[in-house]
């Protein structure tokens, strides 16, 4: 149970912080952060977390991350569902708080929500290949990343660092695609809210980050196994 409070509580801090950003301060009037703000900020929320929860349940943070060090045989199966579940009900928490801290704004306007889409919902127009393909690559390398930073190998301390600006990085070459998930509990929090098309694109950016992390686990256990 401890494992799966840090989880939501983790993932909470994840949506607040990151898609916070993005609807609350990237397009403030002339001191607005912008992309790199709001990539700079999701990777932040991971590197506090690493730190804060890590050592209680990993801090995966995003079903993603479970569902790829499982394949990686990092992570039991038992907990992978009880995981996710927390991670998505964390997710919509964070997102609610995101919605009544908003919502005090004279005139505001649900709009986007910072909620993930294709198409015409793209922030560039990308299409729905190009968003497969991104959200899919993404997390490959995402995981790629967790995976060979958390190793037994790896230099000690430094994996909440590499994986927030791994995350970082992945906001600033994605979020003109599809406003970057990697994350599903991440996606599903603003579909919720927003409903509509969000809600009706919402099976690619469950489907693509999955995919890739499955991938990224059965490659990187190719690549370096954990001794048993």
């Amino acid at each position: 149970m401890k494992k799966l409070v840090a989880e939501f509580i983790g993932t909470l801090w994840l949506v607040l912080g990151g898609c916070g950003s993005a609807v609350l301060a990237a397009a403030y009037p002339e001191l607005g952060i912008g992309f790199a703000g709001v990539s700079l900020a999701f990777g932040l929320t991971v590197v506090t977390m690493a730190y804060a929860i890590g050592h209680v349940s990993g801090c995966h943070l995003n079903p993603a991350v479970s569902i790829g060090l499982w394949a990686g045989g990092r992570f039991d199966k038992k907990d992978l569902l009880p995981y996710i579940v927390a991670q998505v009900l964390g997710g919509i928490a964070g997102a609610g708080i995101l919605y009544l801290i908003a919502s005090g704004k004279p005139g505001f306007e649900l709009g986007g929500f910072a909620a993930n889409g294709y198409g015409a919902h793209s922030p560039g127009g990308y299409g729905m290949l190009s968003a497969l393909v991104c959200e899919m690559v993404m997390t490959f390398m995402f995981l790629m990343v967790i995976l060979g930073a958390t190793h037994s190998k790896a230099p000690k301390g430094f994996a909440g660092v590499a994986i927030g600006l791994a995350l970082t990085l992945i906001h600033l070459i994605s979020i003109p695609v599809t406003n970057t998930s990697v994350n599903p509990a991440r996606s599903t929090s603003q579909a919720i809210f927003v409903g509509d098309w969000a809600t009706d694109q919402l099976w690619l950016f469950w489907v693509a980050p999955i995919v890739g992390a499955l991938l990224a686990g059965l490659v990187y256990k190719l690549l370096s196994p954990e001794k048993k």
